[in-house]
């Protein structure tokens, strides 16, 4: 079947309304999770995709990882043996930011000269309800399928994924085939992505007042020593290691610094107390074990050369880099069905981020990671997705699944 000839038939027509419509509902819902409001949270959307499918007739199932932000799980089951396919899109949203710097609502979902603006069109509600109306449109006309798919609709993608691992924790993902992550990829085949080690760094000192700097121990020249020594660091490892085909540079990058950590800051005072973050990105040669290693090392050899180096290193989250083989049944439905629908040879590609798919991935799942929005857009001011490219990503998902549980081979 050709481009045209799809994007004629009945079905293509009506779903690229429905994918339009469930995107500007599932917009206008803010799911930002915020920390010290009791409101802000994923509640409100989990709630919304859940009553959505249970009116278009699929098993639905709600299940709270932590007061306010659930799970939601689909089940379509065929009744015939087969395989199990998993598609996964989040619910949370990154924070909108400041909302004066947006020339759109970030919650209005507004279309202006084929685009969707506001928080999530891209990254990921519009994936989201992508793989929603795919499988609404494999009920709708009754497309026979063996074996069973599964929605996986967790809380947190932007945080620590609690929501895909309590989903694992609670053996959703046992005996799952293949899953498709549902993220802003160009319709790209993305079968890499970059690990994330995410580490806390605190550095202390001796508070006093800044005209006496020798009555106290400043933390600020410690961090300054100790970041000099992690740009170095980044820099062996991407000599060492090159720049990967598909995932680019691995990087170290020190996100929040502050100082003090509690309290108020003040010009004429040294604080007693400094804290960076360091989001790290690591590519499928590099060993998390050996690197944190090397980071640990950094920390012993300031602390040989300066008795007053007092730090704490604290792993908040561990995450590896992946890497699916173009042989793998998952791929090859995606591949062929990005073909077929965009009649353009697919790109391979990688991820530069870690998604849900990673802890997936370690469960021993398979997985392609695939969906509208443009690469560069996820958690920008003004962000977008392209209507038409919505209405491409549902058809793709939806022939995907029908290429993937054809038989039970």
């Amino acid at each position: 079947m050709t481009v045209t000839s799809l994007k004629a038939t009945e079905s293509y027509v009506r779903d690229r309304e429905t994918v339009i419509a469930l995107t500007q509902k599932l917009v206008r819902i803010d799911s930002v999770f915020r920390e010290n409001d009791p409101n802000g949270n994923e509640e409100e959307m989990a709630n919304t995709v859940a009553q959505y499918l249970r009116d278009i007739g699929i098993e639905t199932h709600v299940e709270e990882v932590v007061p306010g932000r659930p799970n939601v799980i689909g089940i379509i089951d065929s009744g015939k043996p087969g395989k199990t396919l998993l598609f996964e899109g989040h619910t949370d949203v990154v924070t909108e930011g400041n909302r004066e710097a947006w020339t759109y609502d970030p919650f209005g979902a507004e279309i202006i000269d084929g685009r969707m603006y506001g928080r999530g069109t891209n990254d990921t509600k519009g994936n989201l309800a992508c793989m929603i109306t795919a499988c609404q449109s494999l009920l709708l006309d009754q497309e026979e399928f063996t074996g069973k798919i599964i929605l996986c609709i967790p809380c947190d993608e932007e945080g620590l994924m609690l929501g895909i691992k309590d989903f694992i924790k609670k053996g959703w993902a046992d005996g799952v085939d293949g899953a498709i992550i549902c993220e802003p990829q160009e319709n790209n085949v993305c079968i890499a992505q970059r690990g994330a080690i995410r580490l806390k760094v605190d550095i202390f000192g001796k508070m006093a007042h800044g005209a006496i700097s020798w009555s106290g121990i400043n933390p600020n020249w410690r961090m300054a020593r100790f970041i000099v020594e992690l740009e170095k660091l980044e820099k062996e490892e991407q000599t060492r290691l090159g720049r990967d085909p598909m995932l680019n540079w691995p990087s170290i990058t020190p996100t929040i610094l502050r100082a003090p950590v509690k309290g108020d800051a003040q010009i004429n005072v040294i604080p007693d107390h400094c804290m960076t973050t360091l989001d790290i990105r690591t590519v499928p040669a590099q060993d998390h074990d050996e690197l944190l290693g090397k980071i640990e090392g950094i920390i012993k050899r300031l602390q040989a050369d300066d008795p007053d180096f007092k730090a704490e290193l604290t792993v908040l989250d561990n995450r590896p880099a992946t890497a699916t083989a173009k042989e793998q049944p998952v791929v090859q439905a995606i591949y062929e069905a990005v073909a077929e629908v965009t009649e353009k040879e697919p790109i391979y590609n990688g991820v530069p981020g870690a998604t849900d798919g990673t802890f997936l991935h370690v469960h021993g799942v398979p997985i392609v990671t695939v969906g509208a929005g443009d690469r560069e857009i996820p958690h920008q001011i003004d962000e977008y997705v392209d209507i038409e490219e919505l209405a491409e990503t549902t058809a793709i998902y939806r022939l995907a699944a029908l290429k993937f549980l054809a038989g039970d081979a």
